[in-house]
């Protein structure tokens, strides 16, 4: 059965990530998440983690985050498979939600080959079809348009964006912020996944 968003419990994720650079694949260095559940963001929800990166393992220049002044923590920090216990309840057989999800699909499905995930909500695609008109569709940018930063604020204060916890509160606040839209609150889980 076809649900609506607003009635179900799903979990919003994000990686923050290396970037590629020649002979290193692209690697993520955390993750966050966070539960919204019927339209609404359950602060208490909230988890983060660093992940290892090898010390001596360039960065692209490019990608944004703070891993640069933490590499020492990435040294020490958790590789993936050993934090997958802890997350697995909130990312198996539930709905997961981020922001262009191809990203977050890749290093999910790396992180765990031998389950399958979703169904996948993007609040990319969905924030296209709602605001038509905007310049930008970057997540930091739909947040400064919409004025939502100070709903992730209240939240998160003292965080800034290409955090992972960070922005997968800014990705629920955006779900949350659209589900309130006229004609948006029925939107449904199937819906939303072909728009």
């Amino acid at each position: 059965m076809d649900k609506k968003i607003k009635t179900i419990t799903l979990t919003v994720l994000d990686y923050e990530t290396t970037g590629s650079i020649s002979g290193h694949p692209n690697q993520p260095w955390q993750i966050g998440l966070v539960t919204l559940k019927n339209g609404i963001i359950d602060p208490s929800s909230t988890f983060e983690s660093l992940l290892h990166i090898d010390p001596n393992r360039p960065f692209n220049p490019h990608a944004p985050g703070r891993h640069a002044r933490i590499r020492d923590q990435l040294a020490q920090a958790p590789l993936p498979h050993q934090i997958w216990k802890k997350i697995q309840p909130r990312l198996t057989n539930i709905p997961l939600c981020a922001h262009n999800i191809a990203t977050e699909k890749k290093f999910l499905q790396r992180m765990a080959p031998m389950h399958s995930f979703g169904p996948w909500i993007d609040t990319l695609r969905l924030a296209r079809k709602a605001w038509p008109k905007l310049p930008s569709y970057a997540l930091s940018d739909l947040i400064e348009s919409l004025h939502l930063k100070k709903n992730i604020d209240s939240i998160l204060p003292n965080r800034e964006p290409h955090d992972a916890l960070y922005d997968a509160v800014a990705s629920a606040i955006l779900l949350q912020h659209l589900l309130d839209q006229p004609h948006w609150n029925i939107l449904t889980l199937n819906t939303a996944r072909t728009l």
